[in-house]
């Protein structure tokens, strides 16, 4: 049963999560720790930091994560083809009509509606991890934390990869990490 519920909860966000990763990452949240309770919300954002670090696609990494903490080899099989079944399917259907139609204005007009939904999405996630950071390493952290990586991100223009790798090493050395 644990490789099916594994297939559910990685297929699911990714038939819905139109937009890719970022998209699919709240709706892989709801399944695993809500849903299923594989994970804490503090476990999840630990999952999802470790997978931005990595390269490659996140919800993958993710998939071939949790697939094998929760049941093995198996379950990261499960999970992985879960996870890439969705797009693999849709691309194979849908690639004339693809190349077709990709300069139509009303193509566009679709991603233009979508990401504002997106934007919500990972703006309640965003609040939930800084809730969850604020009780588990308290206000000066996570504030420290947070601005610290807005001015580097945005005002001194540095690689997310050097961000996210000092917050780790930050972590690590003062979070008992």
């Amino acid at each position: 049963m644990i490789y099916w519920e594994l297939f559910l909860a990685f297929f699911l966000p990714g038939i819905l999560g139109y937009g890719g990763g970022p998209a699919t990452i709240p709706l892989i949240e709801y399944e695993v720790v809500h849903r299923y309770n594989w994970m804490t919300v503090e476990e999840f954002g630990e999952v999802l930091a470790l997978g931005n670090a990595l390269p490659g696609p996140i919800a993958t990494k993710m998939a071939g994560y949790i697939g094998y903490a929760e049941a093995g080899i198996p379950g990261m099989i499960a999970a992985l083809t879960a996870t890439i079944a969705p797009s693999l399917i849709l691309m194979i259907a849908l690639v004339g009509l693809l190349m077709k139609f990709r300069d139509s204005p009303k193509v566009k007009q679709l991603s233009a509606a979508v990401r504002p939904t997106i934007a919500v999405l990972l703006g309640a996630m965003t609040i939930r991890f800084l809730e969850t950071a604020y009780e588990g390493s308290g206000a000066l952290h996570t504030v420290l934390i947070a601005g610290v990586s807005f001015y580097l991100l945005e005002k001194r223009s540095v690689h997310p990869v050097w961000v996210i790798l000092g917050a780790l090493l930050y972590g690590a050395l003062f979070l008992g990490g």
